[in-house]
C-alpha cells in the first residue's frame, strides 16, 4: 500500500496520525510501517477501544468467594493403582500410534526476562549439553514419533518478534532430527497499546507502532487463519497436546494424560500442580458457578487464597500449569464466527513516542497504556466435560521465567539433574555426589525407558549426558 490506500484504512479509526512521520522514513522503513498497518485488524482494535471503559463486575461478590475446588479431578494418589495407570497409557498409546495427536507449542516469547536477547525457545537450559529449550522439547516429539511408528506433527506458534529467527534456527539445527514437512509454524496476531486517555494507538518509533502479541488465547485465530486447524482436522487429528516453550521437563505427547483425556471424552484437559504457597503468583484451577475455568491469582484476595474447605484444605490449590489436552471437533466449535474468547485489557507502563517525536521513557510506577490479550484458558468454561488432572510439580513443572530465584534457569537446571539422577539411581547404577548427569528424550523418555537401557551397577563419576 501506499501512504494513500494506508490513509484510507486509518481515516474511518481515526488513526491518522500513525503515518505522522511517513515522510521522513527511508523507503525501507515506509515499507515496514506500511506491513505494520496493513496487518492490524483496525475494526477489531476500535470495538476493543470502544469497550474497554465496560464495567464487568458480578452482582453477587468476587469469584474467589464462591469458587470450589475442581470437580472432574484426577489426583496425584490414583496413579499410585497401576491398572489405573496402564489404562490410561493404553489409551493414550492407541491415539498417538493411531496418528491421531497433534503438538502444539507456543513460543511466541523472547527471553528478555532472562537478559537473552532472542527467542526463549534458543535459550541454553541444558545443565551438561547446554542444548536450548526447542532441542530437549523437539526431542521429545521426536522420541515419541519412534515409539509410536508414525510421524507426529508439531505445531509452533510463534509471534512477531520470534517468527523469523524461530525458523531460521530450526533450519539450521536440521529441525532437531524432525521430519521438516511435519514442523509446521504460524504466526500470532499483534495488537497495538492504545493511550489509556484516548484512542490513538501508540507508536514505538517514527516508523514502528507500538505492537505486542495477542496472547496464547490469539491461538485459535491463529490456526483457524493458517489454515491449521482445517489441515489437521482434515488429516483426521482428534486431539492436540499444548505446552509452552519455558518448561522442558513437560511431559510431551504424554500418554497417561492423553488416555484419561479420550477415556474421559474431555473437550479440555488440564494438568495442575499443588502451589507451594496460597501466595504462589499462579492462576489456579477451580469450579465457579457451575462451570470449570482459572482464576487469576490477581483476582484473588490474600483472604480467599488462603480459604479452606469444611475438610481444612485450601480451595485454590491448583496451579495452572499450562500444559492441555484439546479435542479438534472443540477447537473447531470455538473458531466458529470470531473465535470468541474474551479480550483481556492490561493497564500499563508504555514506552512511546510523542506527537512531538520526542521518545518518552516508560514509568513502572504509571501505567498509560491499554494492551489486549485472550488467554487460552477462557475456553475451559465453554467445555462440556473439562477433566483436571494433578501432576507431580517435581518431575513436569519446572519452567524457565524468571533470571534469578524461583522459576529460573538455576532452579530449571537443577531440576534436570535431579531427574536424571533419579532415573540413573533407579536403574541400579550409581551417580557420584555433585556430578551433573542430563538424559536426553532419544536416550530414553521415562524412567522405565531408562531403566531397561543401562546396566544395573554402572558408576557415573563425571558430567555426562546420556543420549
Amino acid at each position: 500500500m501506499n501512504k494513500q490506500e494506508l490513509l484510507e484504512k486509518l481515516a474511518p479509526h481515526n488513526q491518522e496520525h500513525l503515518l505522522a512521520f511517513w515522510d521522513e522514513l527511508s523507503p525501507e522503513e515506509q515499507q515496514l510501517l506500511a506491513r505494520e498497518v496493513e496487518c492490524i485488524d483496525f475494526d477489531l482494535v476500535s470495538e476493543l477501544i470502544a469497550r474497554r471503559a465496560e464495567k464487568h463486575q458480578a452482582d453477587d461478590g468476587r469469584p474467589g468467594e464462591r469458587a470450589e475446588p475442581p470437580q472432574e479431578l484426577v489426583r496425584q494418589s490414583q496413579f499410585l493403582d497401576e491398572a489405573f495407570v496402564e489404562s490410561a497409557a493404553a489409551a493414550g498409546n492407541e491415539l498417538l500410534k493411531a496418528g491421531k495427536v497433534a503438538a502444539i507449542l507456543v513460543a511466541g516469547g523472547q527471553g528478555s526476562r532472562l537478559g537473552f536477547d532472542a527467542p526463549k525457545g534458543m535459550f541454553p537450559i541444558g545443565p551438561v549439553s547446554e542444548r536450548p529449550l526447542f532441542q530437549i522439547l523437539c526431542e521429545q516429539v521426536l522420541a515419541r514419533s519412534r515409539q509410536a511408528g508414525c510421524a507426529i506433527p508439531y505445531l509452533i506458534m510463534t509471534s512477531a518478534a520470534t517468527h523469523e529467527p524461530t525458523v531460521e534456527f530450526f533450519q539450521q539445527k536440521k529441525f532437531f532430527g524432525l521430519p521438516e514437512d511435519e514442523v509446521f509454524f504460524f504466526q500470532q496476531a499483534s495488537l497495538p497499546a492504545v493511550d489509556d486517555s484516548s484512542h490513538r494507538i501508540l507508536h514505538a518509533e517514527k516508523g514502528r507502532i507500538n505492537l505486542s502479541p495477542d496472547g496464547h488465547g490469539g491461538i485459535l485465530r491463529a490456526m483457524k487463519n493458517s489454515g491449521l486447524l482445517a489441515k489437521m482436522n482434515e488429516r483426521g487429528i482428534e486431539h492436540f497436546y499444548y505446552h509452552q516453550v519455558d518448561n522442558p521437563t513437560a511431559i510431551v505427547l504424554d500418554p497417561v494424560f492423553l488416555g484419561l483425556h479420550a477415556q474421559q471424552n474431555s473437550d479440555m484437559s488440564t494438568k495442575v500442580v499443588a502451589k507451594v504457597a496460597p501466595e504462589e503468583k499462579m492462576g489456579v484451577v477451580a469450579t465457579l458457578d457451575g462451570k470449570t475455568q482459572i482464576i487469576e491469582y490477581s483476582d484473588l484476595s490474600p483472604e480467599e487464597a488462603h480459604r479452606k474447605d469444611a475438610d481444612g484444605n485450601h480451595v485454590f490449590w491448583a496451579g495452572n500449569t499450562a500444559i492441555h489436552a484439546f479435542r479438534t471437533d472443540f477447537l473447531m466449535r470455538l473458531t466458529e464466527g470470531n473465535c470468541g474468547l474474551p479480550f483481556h485489557t492490561a493497564h500499563k507502563p508504555v514506552g512511546y513516542l510523542s506527537v512531538e517525536g520526542e521518545l518518552v521513557e516508560a514509568d513502572p510506577k504509571s501505567p498509560n497504556a491499554h494492551k489486549f490479550e485472550q488467554f487460552i484458558f477462557d475456553a475451559l468454561p465453554e467445555a462440556t466435560v473439562a477433566l483436571v488432572v494433578e501432576a507431580d510439580r517435581a518431575r513436569e513443572f519446572n519452567p524457565v521465567k524468571n533470571a534469578e530465584g524461583a522459576d529460573s534457569p538455576e532452579t530449571c537446571r537443577a531440576a534436570l539433574k535431579r531427574i536424571a539422577a533419579e532415573w540413573v539411581t533407579s536403574a541400579g547404577c550409581t551417580v557420584a555426589e555433585d556430578t551433573a548427569l542430563e538424559i536426553s528424550p532419544l536416550f530414553a523418555a521415562s524412567a522405565e525407558e531408562c531403566q531397561r537401557r543401562l546396566t544395573p551397577g554402572t558408576a557415573f563419576q563425571t558430567p555426562r549426558i546420556l543420549q
